[in-house]
């Protein structure tokens, strides 16, 4: 069935329908994203849904999600095709025992012989239409990768030396995400359309940890989202990301909590903070005080 993102509206709920809740801006994006059929560059603090949103898109449109995770020293040939050296090997060997060397180097750099990597897969026909490509963690990768991604975003195709130029009959919907480890060049930018992905509100964190633990009671969904976001205010090396919320409601409500508490927070504080010094600061009387801050600025459910 197709899909409906004939609106801001329409696309709000499909993301909704995945558990997925975006606020009006974000909505808008996806929305002319896919009305003009651009990239979308999401940039923001890790752990705020940008990976997420492309998981969503898939699959309320019911494509294919096919994931392109960046890391440094990504070339383009890891990004988009290998040739298969071994199944080649084996070819020449067979055609050198049956005597059919004579044009085999051609029938070498074919389709038989090739591995096709994300770029060149979203590029392909698939079955319910155009791919989601997610380019994950753009950041990580070198600037060489980046220039390669400006024609292969512009054009929605790419070359093969041996088989030349392979355009999409259809553009993917593609998105990128960057954690901001370093600053990723315009030019790749304004082939995007840009997005910052912040911590979202109280309001906001707990719809969206409603619709990911509905488990977890209102009474220990309110305290967590409060104390993860009163957290936020203070000076730690990695602040708490919109997974980490998640995650710690579900490991409460594995160890059956009903309320949090200082002894209770202490107990599950890895599952929120990642690094020791952070998780030291909070021991004891500090999570004490952060927490009854936090139930200080709950309003009466």
């Amino acid at each position: 069935m197709t899909q409906d993102c004939s609106s801001i509206e329409t696309v709000q709920a499909l993301l909704s329908g995945q558990s997925y809740i975006a606020d009006r801006a974000l909505s808008t994006v996806v929305f002319l994203a896919l009305s003009l059929k651009r990239p979308i560059f999401l940039e923001g603090e890790p752990g705020t849904g940008k990976t997420e949103i492309a998981k969503a898109i898939a699959t309320g449109l019911g494509r294919q999600l096919i994931r392109l995770q960046c890391y440094e020293g990504l070339d383009a040939s890891s990004a988009v095709y290998e040739w298969n050296f071994a199944a080649q090997m084996i070819a020449i060997r067979a055609a050198e025992a049956t005597g059919a060397g004579p044009g085999l180097r051609d029938s070498l750099f074919g389709p038989e012989f090739l591995i096709e990597r994300p770029l060149l897969q979203a590029m392909r026909p698939q079955p319910g239409g155009a791919p989601v490509l997610l380019i994950d963690e753009i950041d990580r990768t070198d600037e060489p990768f980046e220039a390669f991604l400006l024609e292969a975003l512009s054009e929605y195709q790419v070359t093969i030396p041996e088989l030349g130029a392979i355009k999409a009959a259809e553009p993917p919907i593609v998105i990128l995400t960057s954690n901001r480890t370093r600053e990723v060049h315009d030019a790749l930018k304004r082939r995007c359309l840009y997005h910052w992905v912040d911590y979202p509100d109280f309001k906001r964190e707990l719809e969206i940890l409603s619709a990911r633990a509905p488990e977890a009671s209102d009474t220990l969904s309110r305290e967590v989202v409060a104390f993860v976001q009163r957290l936020r205010n203070e000076d730690l090396f990695k602040k708490p990301g919109v997974a980490e919320t998640i995650d710690w409601a579900k490991c409460l409500l594995a160890l059956d909590v009903l309320e949090l508490s200082p002894e209770v927070i202490s107990d599950t504080l890895g599952a929120i903070l990642k690094y020791q010094d952070d998780i030291a600061r909070l021991q004891g009387m500090e999570a004490k005080k952060i927490l009854d801050e936090a139930r200080q600025s709950l309003e009466p459910a």
